[in-house]
């Protein structure tokens, strides 16, 4: 049995197939063109990307796998709460609507954050988490949450809020920084490359509101380091170690509210390997794969199959 999942973020367009016979994904995937030295796309030209995109992904998708679909699952927003939307899931749920109608096969719609959630547990073989409440994170470019999540009789998963930033966004923090750097947008990777070089390890101490952090000052902070002469690669590690901190002191002020709970780290930000190997000193969590970490839609179709299993 195949399942299709469409995902057409603010970065991505990304289609995936998910066989549930052998419990594999195919993937096909391609970041949105930005302009050298921009932080991003407006929603129009994001919607006008996508349409040109998804035909070209939908021909190399199935020139790797002719097959039956049993059900397609699309994300429609950003995230399950009121008034979360965002124009550029406006281009899956049309394709999504019209093969599901074309050949009378269900649509089952979700958020673009559970699907990550759920792409996280399945690329660190924890599905089974899904069962029981836990605590995720979604490090992003448009996210930095802190989640409580448990099962949900209609929508697979419930999540809550716990904790999220107040101001800038550990993914938009990444990109001001590495465009400050002279990286090319996405700068994650071209990011902690640089800061690989760096022998520097700075003990940063986030102070939370609440539950909730701020990570405006890390922007303001790396281009005084940078006009102060400090080298790149220091300012590139100063920049994650930052990250690093905030989701530390976000996981503390969890487990302390919900205490055992398993952790799991979704996001693009999360695919760091540097702030991926400070978390995992300190805490026992899980981590998704860097192809099932940033945006993908392999958590789509895997909704679409546990939802058709369960009301199909």
């Amino acid at each position: 049995m195949y399942y299709l999942g469409i995902d057409t973020s603010n970065y991505t367009t990304s289609l995936a197939l998910y066989n549930s016979d052998d419990n594999s994904v195919i993937q096909s995937k391609k970041l949105l063109p930005v302009k050298s030295g921009e932080l991003g796309l407006r929603q129009s030209d994001a919607l006008f990307h996508h349409t040109k995109q998804l035909p070209e992904l939908f021909g190399e998708l199935f020139d790797k796998e002719v097959c039956e679909i049993k059900a397609i699952g699309v994300s429609v927003k950003p995230r399950n709460i009121e008034n979360s939307y965002m124009p550029c899931f406006l281009a899956g749920e049309c394709v999504a609507t019209a093969i599901a109608s074309a050949n009378g096969i269900p649509l089952y719609k979700t958020s673009h954050q559970v699907g990550h959630i759920i792409a996280a547990l399945y690329s660190a073989d924890e599905l089974d988490l899904i069962k029981s409440p836990f605590i995720a994170f979604h490090v992003s470019g448009g996210t930095t949450d802190c989640l409580y999540v448990e099962p949900d009789e209609n929508e697979i998963i419930k999540i809550t809020e716990v904790g999220t930033s107040l101001d800038l966004k550990a993914g938009q923090a990444v990109d001001r920084v590495g465009l400050m750097l002279g990286l090319s947008f996405p700068c994650g990777k071209e990011l902690e490359k640089l800061a690989a070089i760096s022998d520097k390890d700075y003990k940063i101490k986030t102070i939370l509101k609440d539950s909730n952090c701020c990570l405006s000052g890390i922007e303001n902070k790396c281009r005084k380091m940078l006009d102060d002469g400090e080298e790149k690669c220091d300012v590139a590690k100063f920049c994650l170690d930052s990250i690093y901190s905030a989701v530390s002191a976000m996981t503390d002020y969890a487990l302390l509210k919900y205490e055992k709970l398993p952790i799991i780290y979704a996001g693009g930000v999360m695919s760091d390997k540097i702030i991926q190997n400070k978390l995992n000193k300190k805490f026992k969590a899980f981590f998704a794969e860097p192809d099932y970490s940033c945006d993908n839609a392999s958590g789509i179709a895997l909704f679409a199959r546990m939802t058709e299993e369960k009301y199909g």
